[in-house]
């Protein structure tokens, strides 16, 4: 895949493709569904889906040129053994983490919930990131995968834009890695949030990356 220019904000951007990853942030059905851990805090889930469909279009056109795609997946061991007494103890007992919920466990690797949603489902070969915390570096083989493969370029997808699409993109911005945020593929349960959230990512210049669209990078893939 050749270098090309991508159309972003604050600025066109230049990227090789043949060292760049898509990374698919949480999209999971304990933050999309009914009956999920987003739900659980009041959220009205139904505002998420809005990035479904960008999302599969990217995913279709990254599995069509072999692009290295990654999907990460925010959850506990069964034991709560990697969960924060602080972050489990919030909010209401019968809706906290490990909490019986209708998908099972809430945010407990292996059940239901936790998993990802058909729509978006990964395939053989694309590496799936079971993340303790909300950046998908934190406690994770993510950047040792991205090396490997010479990545330097990382164009972001995911849920939910202002918490652990944002705080991926700051982790990666500290680790050399481009970050290149496709809104369209992005969505908060709090529309205001989605807008700032994506406006400190490209504020001043872009000091943690830079925002595009779904469109914009089928079209620097030449698809569009």
């Amino acid at each position: 895949m050749p270098q090309t220019m991508i159309e972003a904000e604050p600025a066109k951007v230049k990227v090789d493709l043949g060292r760049s990853a898509l990374v698919i942030i949480d999209m999971q059905r304990d933050f999309l569904e009914l009956g999920g851990f987003g739900a659980a805090l009041g959220n009205d889930v139904s505002r998420l889906k809005a990035a479904v469909a960008p999302c599969q279009a990217v995913l279709a056109a990254a599995r069509a040129a072999g692009m290295f795609v990654i999907h990460t997946r925010e959850g506990h061991l069964p034991d709560l053994s990697d969960a924060p007494p602080l972050k489990i103890e919030r909010g209401d007992p019968r809706l906290r983490i490990g909490a019986p919920g209708p998908m099972g466990r809430i945010l407990i690797r292996g059940e239901p919930g936790h998993d990802i949603i058909p729509e978006l489902y990964p395939v053989a070969g694309e590496l799936v990131i079971d993340k303790p915390g909300k950046g998908a570096f934190y406690h994770t083989e993510l950047e040792s995968a991205l090396k490997r493969r010479n990545v330097e370029t990382l164009f972001v997808c995911g849920v939910t834009t202002e918490v652990c699409v944002n705080t991926t993109v700051r982790e990666g911005n500290d680790r050399g890695f481009r970050c290149i945020v496709l809104g369209d593929c992005c969505a908060s349960y709090f529309p205001e949030f989605h807008t700032m959230g994506l406006a400190m990512i490209k504020a001043q210049g872009g000091i943690f990356g830079w925002v595009s669209t779904s469109q914009a990078m089928l079209v620097a893939m030449g698809l569009h």
